[in-house]
């Protein structure tokens, strides 16, 4: 069986959803993981952040200009008028559903209900579209099956599980749709695997039942060599390591979910990201093992605060890396890099909604200094072929880039650069001339 997850962009219109139908039709066992129509969550959010704000006419102006988007997608996705009254019928439902918080309690439970109603809309209409055509399919309640645990982590003996069980209800069909992003938590209250979490739970329902293939559709011919909304000329990879395409996700390559990786790896399913709006292209095959050593990537990530750790007491002491890391733990913030010196270390993190207290408490027993508006420039490739060259071809390309910060050797597949924001731009043109030989156009 196959897993397709189609993007919010790939349902963001009736004629796309259209062109899904087409893409999905084949003789093989598939489950269709939908995301929300493009837009939809964003308002969603909109919605949500009025409600808390309590501002219901800013709430019911929002619901009731969304509700009219879908009445017109609704009258140009179906062709009989007994799917169009169906399909309004539908999307009245959830916005009543939605509507009823303008009146009554609203919390952070309610606003992940709320956020939900994006992907039960979509696949919903979806499979009225197939029904409609008489297309036999399945739809497939994924708060039925995708359960997330007291850590929000996949709860994957639940899933494979419960997964096996609502298949098995339907042992004579080939097509099943379901929904990304949303789940249930311990408590068996609607949660999510937060934004890009379609692709998640893609990855998470093919390691549940040990699919043949993985593949993500959006609207872009696979992952590129570079950031081609920063860099001019770029190209689609046509073989990345599981390793590889971790590293780019995580560091800023927008068009896979950085999660979405490791449930693949572990039960070694390629993945395939392909693009509806040219389904021909061959896209950017994610696997095992992939031929030749070089290069493949540049990506960039922003947002990036560094901090400086200092303590002349650190000369030979033991536990004072612990004592630093147990305080980012404390806090739950992920440290991206990291540099030792026999004094100093300096870390980076890209969330720092806990800095104040890391800051505060880090000042116990040495010295801090932070910077941010800073970027990571991650370099991956499968360097391991190449015992000499690689480094120096990055750095020459850059020699004109001031560099903060440098992470090389803990992996074979990335060299890692901290630079200002400002000057991303230059370092990924520079790049993408040095190691890739594409010249940028002159204006």
């Amino acid at each position: 069986m196959k897993i397709l997850k189609f993007g919010g962009t790939s349902v963001g219109a009736p004629a796309r959803m259209k062109a899904v139908y087409e893409l999905i039709k084949s003789d093989e066992p598939e489950i269709v993981v939908l995301s929300a129509v493009a837009g939809t969550t964003n308002t969603l959010v909109e919605i949500s952040q009025a409600l808390h704000a309590k501002d219901t006419a800013k709430a019911n102006a929002i619901i009731d200009g969304l509700e009219e988007k879908y009445g017109i997608f609704v009258d140009e996705l179906y062709k009989a008028d007994d799917y169009k009254t169906k399909g309004k019928q539908l999307v009245k439902s959830h916005f009543d559903f939605i509507r009823a918080f303008t009146i009554d309690l609203f919390t952070a439970n309610e606003e992940k209900a709320v956020l939900a109603q994006g992907e039960l809309i979509s696949t919903a209409l979806f499979y009225y579209m197939l029904e409609e055509d008489g297309y036999p399919a399945v739809l497939l309640p994924a708060l039925d099956f995708m359960r997330i645990d007291e850590n929000s982590e996949p709860d994957m003996p639940y899933i494979a599980q419960n997964l096996a069980a609502e298949l098995a209800k339907h042992p004579n069909n080939k097509l099943f749709i379901t929904q990304g992003f949303i789940c249930r938590n311990t408590f068996g209250e609607i949660d999510n695997l937060k934004r890009g979490g379609s692709d998640y739970t893609a990855s998470l329902v093919g390691a549940a039942i040990n699919a043949e293939e993985i593949q993500i559709w959006t609207d872009i011919d696979g992952m590129h060599n570079n950031d081609p909304r920063i860099v001019g000329k770029t190209y689609p990879i046509a073989e990345l390591s599981f390793d590889e395409a971790a590293e780019l996700a995580y560091f800023g390559a927008k068009i896979l979910h950085p999660s979405s990786v490791l449930p693949a790896q572990l039960k070694n399913i390629p993945v395939r990201l392909l693009n509806t709006m040219q389904p021909d292209a061959h896209g950017t095959v994610i696997k095992a093992h992939t031929d030749g050593h070089s290069i493949k990537a540049v990506a960039a990530k922003d947002g990036i605060t560094t901090i400086k750790i200092k303590s002349t007491r650190m000369l030979l002491a033991y536990g004072f890396l612990r004592r630093v890391f147990e305080i980012f733990e404390r806090y739950r913030t992920s440290i991206d890099m990291i540099t030792t010196s026999e004094v100093a270390v300096a870390v980076t993190i890209d969330n720092d909604q806990y800095l104040e207290p890391i800051l505060t408490e880090l000042k116990e027993f040495c010295s801090v200094e932070t910077e941010t508006n800073q970027s990571i420039i991650c370099v991956v490739g499968d360097f391991v072929g190449e015992k000499t060259g690689y480094a120096a071809r990055v750095f020459d390309a850059l020699k004109d880039v001031p560099i903060h910060m440098i992470s090389y050797g803990a992996s074979q597949h990335n060299i890692t650069l901290l630079i200002d924001s400002g000057n991303k731009k230059n370092a990924l043109l520079a790049l993408n001339e040095g190691i890739f030989g594409l010249v940028p156009e002159m204006a």
